[in-house]
């Protein structure tokens, strides 16, 4: 194998190796934006849970029970 030969095939590699990185940066961003995403439906949801819970049923008096 010749000297210019390795050095084409090892600029070849490089070059492939480059447009692997930034798909997979590409990927990365697209993931982190429906993280992003999720994570602010979970806080909505989260709250819209507590406020319906605050608002539900108030707690039973306590009472005694019929049998004493």
């Amino acid at each position: 194998m010749t000297d210019e030969t390795r050095l084409v095939q090892l600029e070849e590699l490089a070059a492939h190796q480059a447009k692997v990185i930034e798909e997979l940066s590409d990927q990365l961003a697209e993931q982190w934006k429906v993280v992003e995403q999720t994570r602010a439906k979970l806080d909505r949801l989260t709250e819209r849970f507590l406020t319906l819970e605050e608002t539900s049923l108030d707690a039973p008096a306590i009472t005694r029970p019929p049998h004493y």
